[in-house]
């Protein structure tokens, strides 16, 4: 499969920096207790002198989504809402190993960090604007239909795996027991990104091959020049 953003998203957002991870052999009973711990306490230390709203990386997002015509506020990119959760209550739930992983790191980095269970995603997946005509389902189960230009991820079955680009993923691809092979997708536009998002999925493979002996992850730091990620 590959994994790209269409031609105008990096004509609108020249200062997009995608980081992508691609890992099989994921189970969901994988002792990440301490590396959350390590993670966690970056996060709590950041916030100890700025809010989420403060932070370079999240101001940027929030550019964007006022870009994108939402009210930033009101629609928040992923990691901005776990710092915030994380802010208010110290912690956050823990859902699957790899997902409480992703999500420490989300908050140590304050990058919006995407998980996508392969076997869910059909053909290719690319960062587009909608038709209008996409399917995206809920976590509760909902289908809802993404507005006309709407940035999404979007597979080749018009399957939408996300909403309002970072803000909210589709319960379609969300990762579950059964879930082996799985896409990890991290985008920034601060100033810092390329750096940032480099160490970022270094981080995620290192403990990846730490945590999922039988993984074996490959990433890629993609560019306007550089755009496609094939695994």
């Amino acid at each position: 499969m590959r994994f790209q953003h269409a031609s105008e998203i990096w004509r609108d957002f020249p200062e997009l920096v995608p980081g992508v991870v691609r890992a099989e052999g994921i189970t969901e009973d994988a002792p990440v207790g301490r590396a959350l711990a390590k993670y966690h306490a970056i996060a709590e230390s950041r916030l100890a002198l700025s809010t989420e709203g403060e932070i370079p990386e999240i101001q940027a997002w929030r550019r964007a989504f006022s870009r994108m015509g939402h009210k930033p506020t009101q629609y928040r990119c992923a990691s901005e809402s776990l710092l915030r959760r994380f802010r208010k209550e110290k912690s956050l739930p823990r859902i699957h190993p790899l997902i409480d992983l992703c999500n420490a790191v989300s908050l140590a980095f304050a990058i919006p960090v995407g998980v996508f269970d392969v076997s869910e995603i059909s053909g290719d997946l690319e960062v587009r604007r909608a038709a209008g005509d996409e399917k995206y389902v809920t976590f509760s189960g909902e289908t809802e239909h993404p507005a006309a230009g709407e940035v999404i991820f979007a597979d080749e079955a018009g399957k939408a795996h996300s909403r309002r680009w970072t803000n909210r993923q589709s319960g379609a691809s969300a990762v579950s027991g059964s879930t082996s092979d799985v896409l990890i997708i991290t985008e920034a536009m601060h100033g810092s990104a390329p750096e940032d998002v480099r160490r970022l999925t270094a981080a995620l493979t290192d403990e990846l091959s730490a945590l999922w002996s039988a993984t074996a992850p490959s990433c890629a730091v993609l560019s306007r020049t550089s755009p496609r990620f094939v695994c």
